[in-house]
């Protein structure tokens, strides 16, 4: 059976007849593989495209500048620190009133360092590549606890501490205030 090109069991498809002339897409996989290749010699291997009998280079080892190590690790240390303005400032805002909004940002204040430091060893295994892990360490460790103090300064503040005699005692009556200051009429 004659192929459409008129040339009779070919692999090449050709075009009005002539043998010569290859259509663009057509590829010849026979090049490498002769008798001699089939039986076990080797010859001369064509790669594919992109392959290369060099060595790939290890990729997966991250940051080896021990420059970026370090201030990685003192980013990761210096964070809990970073937040303290910003508690004093939601401090401030929220008021001292108790309602729903204070409320939640004491919690917030008083659960993301609570949640640090239970999660401290996670931390100091990042800090393990660095030549300064206990200051880092340290400095991590008085950053969270620091948030805390805000935390319980705050709830001390809207009365929710109990710091007194009277709120552990039913029969003792709550402090008596000395002095009351209204601001500019007089009482």
């Amino acid at each position: 059976m004659a192929s459409p090109g008129g040339q009779g069991g070919g692999a090449l498809s050709t075009r009005g007849g002539s043998a010569a002339r290859r259509m663009k897409w057509a590829l010849e996989l026979s090049l490498g593989s002769t008798s001699r290749d089939r039986q076990g010699g080797q010859g001369d291997v064509v790669y594919p495209i992109g392959y290369s009998e060099k060595p790939v280079p290890d990729t997966s080892i991250q940051e080896t500048d021990k420059n970026l190590v370090e201030k990685r690790c003192w980013d990761v240390a210096l964070g809990p620190l970073k937040q303290i303005p910003m508690n004093l400032f939601i401090m401030y805002m929220s008021g001292n009133t108790i309602s729903i909004f204070p409320i939640m940002m004491v919690c917030m204040m008083a659960w993301r360092p609570i949640q640090a430091l239970m999660s401290m060893s996670a931390t100091f295994k990042l800090l393990e590549s660095s030549s300064q892990q206990w200051l880092q360490g340290l400095v991590y460790l008085v950053g969270n606890l620091l948030g805390s103090a805000l935390a319980i300064y705050k709830c001390q503040s809207m009365g929710l501490l109990p710091t007194h005699s009277s709120d552990w005692l039913a029969f003792i009556g709550p402090p008596q205030r000395m002095e009351i200051m209204g601001g500019g009429m007089v009482l």
